[in-house]
Order: C-alpha cells, then sequence, then structure tokens
C-alpha cells in the first residue's frame, strides 16, 4: 500500500444512477456511492484521469452534464476504513451482513461481502426487492431474478425454499452471483448469460430489478415467463421513469408499491 493514493468525487446533475450503472459495469474500480455523490479511488492518479476521459464521452451521450473532482489524501487504511462504514441491515425475516459481522439467530442471515462498490442491501431497490420476496416468494415457488447482479436477491428467495434460476447479460456478474450463492450454502437450479427470452420456463414469480427503459425493452419476454398466477417484481424505477412503467404494465394489477426515497418498486399480477 503506497502512502497516498487519489479520490475521485463525482457529482452528476441527473441521471445519478445511469452514471453508477456505468462505473459499477467496469473492473476494478474503487466506488463509494452517498446520495448523489460517487467517490472513485485509486493508488494511481492516471487511472482516474482515463476513467474522466470514459465519463465524459459517456455524459455526452446522454446529455448529463456534471461536476468532478480529484485530490490526493494520505493513505490511512481507507479499505479497512470502509469495512468499519458497512452496518447490516434487517429487512424483514432477513438480516443481510458481511462476512466478519456475526450472524443474528432469530433471523433469516444474508452473507454478501460488500465490494468496495457498492454496500449490498443499502440501496433502496435492492432493500425494495428483498421486502418483496420476504412477502410473496412461498416455498418451490419457480423464481426467476433477470439481472441478478451480487444475486442477493436469488439468495433471499432461495432461502425461502423457493426453486430458482438466474441470468444476466453480464458474465461477471453470473460469476459474482455463484461465489455469493455458494458462500451463503444456497442453491439455485440453473444460469446462463443473457436475458430472459433464453428461458421456456414458466415461473410463479419474476424479478427484474434494472433500470425502466430495460424493463420496458424486455417486458414481452418478462411477461411470458410467468404462469398464469405468476407475479413480477420490478425495481430499479427512479421517480422520473415510474409513469413509464405504469403506462407499460397497465394491464396488470398492482398489489404492492413501495417507494423508498426517489425508486420505486412495484409487485404486479395478471389482472
Amino acid at each position: 500500500m503506497g502512502e497516498f493514493y487519489y479520490e475521485l468525487t463525482l457529482i452528476p446533475t441527473k441521471n445519478h444512477h445511469l452514471f453508477l450503472d456505468l462505473l459499477l459495469s467496469l473492473d476494478e474500480i474503487t466506488i463509494e456511492e452517498k446520495e448523489n455523490t460517487i467517490i472513485l479511488r485509486d493508488e494511481n492518479e492516471e487511472n482516474l484521469q482515463t476513467l474522466l476521459e470514459v465519463i465524459e464521452e459517456f455524459a455526452k451521450a446522454i446529455d448529463s452534464p456534471y461536476n468532478y473532482s480529484i485530490k490526493k489524501i494520505k493513505n490511512q487504511n481507507w479499505i479497512d476504513n470502509y469495512k468499519k462504514s458497512i452496518n447490516p441491515i434487517e429487512i424483514g425475516n432477513f438480516y443481510i451482513r458481511a462476512q466478519w459481522h456475526e450472524e443474528r439467530k432469530n433471523k433469516i442471515n444474508i452473507i454478501i461481502n460488500p465490494a468496495l462498490a457498492f454496500g449490498s442491501g443499502h440501496h433502496e431497490t435492492t432493500a425494495s426487492c428483498i421486502e418483496a420476496i420476504d412477502e410473496y416468494v412461498n416455498d418451490n415457488d419457480q423464481v426467476l431474478d433477470v439481472g441478478c447482479g451480487s444475486g442477493i436477491l436469488s439468495i433471499a428467495a432461495s432461502k425461502k425454499r423457493a426453486i430458482v434460476d438466474i441470468c444476466d447479460t453480464d458474465e461477471q456478474a453470473i460469476e459474482s452471483a455463484l461465489e455469493n450463492i455458494s458462500l451463503n450454502d444456497t442453491h439455485i437450479r440453473d444460469h446462463w448469460v443473457g436475458s430472459a427470452n433464453k428461458s421456456q420456463k414458466k415461473y410463479d414469480l419474476v424479478i427484474a430489478n434494472i433500470i425502466a427503459d430495460i424493463i420496458i425493452l424486455i417486458k414481452k419476454d418478462l411477461i411470458s415467463r410467468l404462469n398464469s398466477n405468476g407475479v413480477l417484481i420490478l425495481s430499479g424505477i427512479i421517480e422520473s421513469n415510474f409513469h413509464k412503467i405504469e403506462e407499460n404494465f397497465s394491464e396488470f394489477e398492482t398489489i404492492k408499491h413501495i417507494k423508498k426515497g426517489e425508486w420505486h418498486t412495484l409487485v404486479l399480477k395478471k389482472s
């Protein structure tokens, strides 16, 4: 560990979630999210300067200005400090913790060692999905997690004794999910790189915690995977896009609407 490291503070003026999605998709980038601010750290300033070039092109493409600053900081073992800042979170019957925290005996424990990129379970969309899973997933339900990411939602469903399949368009996300599934001593039935359209199965519950535009894009695939009484959990929906989801899924009955901050999660059932 060097004597100093560099910190890039990025403040998008809009489309914060799109900037975050971009940065979380990159390898070996240390990221911390604080409200409307994204903090990136590296021991090499050139790496952050190169990253800024990527951010600049991305910001132009989505027409989203941003502010930033880079500062040099004396190293005080910020990795350990970051670990100390990650607290377990309780959601319904679930207790989500890192490996270095003690388990809670009276709860369904989920172990997710947060990548330095994010604290799993702490984001509003993840927490809302887990709340919905806790309420609507039952023994032996067939569940599909579309865009599984870290696998935390798949783990939650599996711990509710569901039969779970997962998919993600990012191969590394699948690998990460499988590692976390193994860490939690849980099991899934099937996994693949791609989306819902690669499955021919019917599911009791389909989860899609992704951004609104992608949800709309794959709407037909999500619906085609539901059985006749199927439940659809849609999340990752920011306030400004909520009306688009309502309009596109108007044929469904909303059985639960969870709003945390500027993020919405809908639990829908076929009318």
